[in-house]
C-alpha cells in the first residue's frame, strides 16, 4: 500500500521538500529568515508557519502553499539535468577529450626527440 503526501504531516511535508531541495535547515532557515530553531519546530510539528512565511516556504522548495499544508497538489521532484544540458556536458566532454588527445600526442613527440638526442 502505498504513502500519499496527505498521510503526512505538515512537518514531514517541509523536511521532505527540504531534503529533495538539498536544502540543510541551516540553509533554509537562513533563506528564509527565521531561525533554525524555528524550522526545527515546523519540521517537528511543535508549531506551525504563518501564512507569509508558509507561502516564502513554499516558493522556496518550489512546492505549492497548498501540499505543504494538506499534501494536495504535485510533491516535490527531483530536478533531473534537461536535455539540452546533458547535450552541452557531451560536446564540452568531447572538447576536452580532443584537448587531453592533442596534449598527448605532444608529449610523445617530445619525449622522441628527447631520447633521440
Amino acid at each position: 500500500m502505498s504513502t500519499s503526501s496527505s498521510d503526512y504531516t505538515l512537518g514531514e511535508r517541509i523536511c521532505k521538500a527540504r531534503d529533495i531541495s538539498g536544502l540543510s535547515t541551516a540553509q533554509l532557515a537562513r533563506r528564509l529568515g527565521i531561525k533554525t530553531a524555528t524550522l526545527h519546530s515546523w519540521e517537528s510539528d511543535r508549531s506551525e508557519p504563518r501564512s507569509n512565511k508558509l507561502v516564502l516556504l513554499a516558493g522556496v522548495l518550489n512546492v505549492s502553499p497548498t501540499w505543504l499544508l494538506v499534501g494536495r497538489g504535485a510533491p516535490p521532484v527531483v530536478d533531473e539535468p534537461a536535455v539540452s544540458d546533458l547535450d552541452n556536458m557531451r560536446v564540452a566532454l568531447d572538447r576536452v577529450q580532443r584537448q587531453a588527445q592533442t596534449l598527448a600526442d605532444e608529449i610523445a613527440v617530445l619525449q622522441e626527440r628527447l631520447s633521440g638526442s
